[in-house]
């Protein structure tokens, strides 16, 4: 069984067959799906996606794309979806310095200020980090041991990022972009600890090979999943079984719950 700890389930991309989409995915073997919130009504989203089936779980949190429009307002709103069982971790939030949709101070600040949200609630993080290594690994050093746990999502960063998320004890999700012709971390899949890994989808993006250019969608998770256990040299149930510990851990006992 296998967990796709990262999934944007609450995207118009789903909307014509999601139901669909989730009956794959529990074919496929994957068991629960951690259903991501980027801005606030996405957050409430993804809340009533978890609140309405078995097998889902949803986070709360505000992309650095948006970080903009961060105020006292969004953290009230943010810390009262915090509260609700279906929610399990803060995020997607984090630093995006590729894109810059945000301005970066905006960015720094809305994400210092979840990973104290996160810290009050008890909570863990999911963390963004794009062309930003210097000041992601920063925030992670001095935030690592105040929250719960990091996740270090859709894992492609450069040493300072993957050596202040070891150091700390975060967790390393990788997704689809380990089956690309272009991924040149094959060290971090070995370098990793095994009770730090995950795999995600990130769909409706980054589809894994041989899915190409396709959705992407929670089924394609076992893609992940066999990549990471070929570049590790390990059976494919036995990266399953691993990597659905690993949830459980840092999410919690709702993930026991299946599709």
């Amino acid at each position: 069984m296998l967990v796709d700890a990262h999934c944007h389930l609450g995207d118009a991309a789903f909307d014509p067959d999601r139901d669909a989409v989730l009956e794959r995915a529990r074919r496929a073997g994957v068991q629960h799906v951690v259903v991501i919130g980027t801005t606030l009504e996405d957050s409430e989203r993804a809340a009533a996606l978890a609140r309405g089936r078995a097998g889902l779980s949803a986070t709360a949190g505000v992309h650095p794309h948006e970080a903009k429009g961060w105020s006292a307002e969004a953290a009230t709103r943010l810390k009262a979806l915090l509260a609700l069982p279906e929610v399990v971790a803060v995020g997607e939030t984090g630093l995006d310095y590729h894109y810059d949709h945000s301005p970066r101070d905006a960015q720094r600040r809305a994400f210092e200020a979840q990973l104290a949200l996160a810290a009050e609630v008890g909570k863990p993080v999911v963390v963004h980090a794009r062309a930003a290594d210097e000041d992601v690994a920063a925030l992670v050093r001095a935030w690592g041991q105040r929250v719960s746990s990091l996740v270090l999502h859709s894992f492609s960063s450069g040493a300072p990022v993957f050596d202040a998320g070891t150091a700390v004890g975060a967790y390393f999700s990788f997704s689809g972009m380990v089956t690309f012709k272009n991924w040149k971390l094959a060290d971090r899949l070995t370098a990793c600890p095994p009770d730090r890994l995950l795999v995600e989808t990130d769909a409706p993006y980054l589809a894994p090979v041989p899915h190409r250019g396709e959705r992407n969608e929670p089924a394609f998770v076992s893609d992940v999943a066999e990549a990471l256990a070929r570049a590790r040299g390990a059976p494919i149930a036995e990266i399953a079984e691993r990597t659905t510990d690993n949830a459980r851990r840092v999410f919690g006992a709702r993930l026991a719950s299946t599709l």
